[in-house]
């Protein structure tokens, strides 16, 4: 019904709660218990904590290049608590609110920050592809997976995620459209964070919204306020529904703001305003949704922080223990190519062993 309503050619955003956490339409929160509400800010508090501590690891040189979600929680764990446990995630490598949600081990997704080939490796029973840092490249999986399943007669949905940059790689608009020409049951979630590194919205495309490149490829689209996360769950979980009752796949553009930079290898400052940054901070998604159980009378500041610190701690923990123990085994590096290692690869590994043996 949303999609009908909200023309994705027009600059209007789908929009349950506003910044202040009022409601702007009753009618549309969703049927949550107090229980699930609190969940939903637990994770989000447990991305943003990550992402903090992270940042910090990384500034003391403890950790590898890491790409920050802060400002984005509630376009990740609003679209991924639509999804069902047999539904799959597919993310690129922003989408750190809905590995948690998806039961990802935070022990998995520091090894891979950490540069452990380990950390790659998704435990059974948990549908979520690794990271994917070539741009866009994971969209044509998603719609490959949609594909199978529909040749297997399943009916699981693939939920998969992009930035705004990536709309303009090849490999959207083939994703897009394979997935309308073969009705995969696919939902391709774009966070338009405003910047792909460092080229703004404006310089990425010419269309009014990101939503309307879904028209062309004969699928809905809507424009979402993505800062808001009943509006990206109702949004998801109607595309949701959709993809498995067989009609097709979903384009959801998720309106948000990167508060941070693209990756720790970044300087935000080169090519945005701060003023920019501090207009958004009042938007965040955290706030508006703490705003909301507050005046609920579902959220307590006795709560809050003694869930702050219990993740806090888990974060730390789980840290210092990979930090202590995950030296990454050189035959790891080489041997996750193909199933059985090619001869070029043995050479390959042989050459770099003796190199790191001084040449002998």
């Amino acid at each position: 019904m949303r999609f009908e309503i909200y023309d994705p050619t027009e600059i209007k955003h789908y929009r349950v709660l506003d910044p202040n956490g009022e409601v702007v339409t009753e009618e549309d929160i969703p049927p949550f218990s107090d229980e699930e509400l609190l969940y939903l800010y637990k994770t989000m508090l447990f991305s943003r904590i990550m992402d903090e501590r992270t940042l910090s690891y990384q500034r003391q040189g403890r950790m590898l290049t890491y790409a920050p979600n802060i400002g984005q929680e509630a376009a990740q764990v609003g679209s991924a608590y639509a999804m069902e446990d047999n539904d799959w995630f597919v993310p690129s490598f922003r989408e750190l609110g809905g590995w948690l949600v998806k039961g990802v081990p935070l022990k998995n997704i520091y090894l891979y920050w950490y540069g452990n080939e380990w950390g790659s490796h998704i435990p059974e029973g948990i549908k979520a592809l690794p990271v994917s840092v070539p741009i866009a490249s994971q969209l044509q999986h998603a719609a490959g997976i949609g594909m199978a399943n529909n040749i297997k007669g399943e009916k699981d949905v693939v939920v998969a995620y992009v930035g705004d940059g990536g709309t303009s790689q090849g490999d959207f608009h083939e994703a897009l459209n394979f997935a309308a020409v073969f009705k995969a049951p696919v939902v391709f979630v774009v966070q338009n964070n405003q910047y792909a590194i460092s080229v703004p919205r404006k310089e990425q495309t010419a269309s009014k919204t990101i939503a309307q490149k879904a028209i062309a490829y004969g699928m809905p689209g809507i424009l979402v306020d993505g800062n808001d996360i009943f509006a990206v769950y109702n949004a998801s979980k109607e595309a949701v529904d959709r993809a498995r009752r067989g009609e097709g796949p979903t384009l959801i553009e998720a309106y948000t703001y990167r508060l941070g930079a693209h990756t720790t290898s970044d300087d935000p400052t080169k090519y945005r305003e701060n003023e920019e940054v501090e207009k958004w901070k009042p938007k965040d998604p955290i706030l508006r949704f703490k705003k909301y159980l507050q005046k609920k009378g579902i959220l307590t500041e006795e709560w809050e922080e003694k869930t702050k610190k219990e993740l806090d701690d888990q974060v730390v923990s789980t840290f210092e223990e990979i930090e202590n123990k995950s030296d990454t085994l050189i035959e790891d590096i080489f041997k996750y190519h193909y199933e059985t290692m090619p001869p070029h690869l043995e050479e390959q590994l042989e050459e770099y062993k003796s190199f790191l043996e001084g040449g002998k």
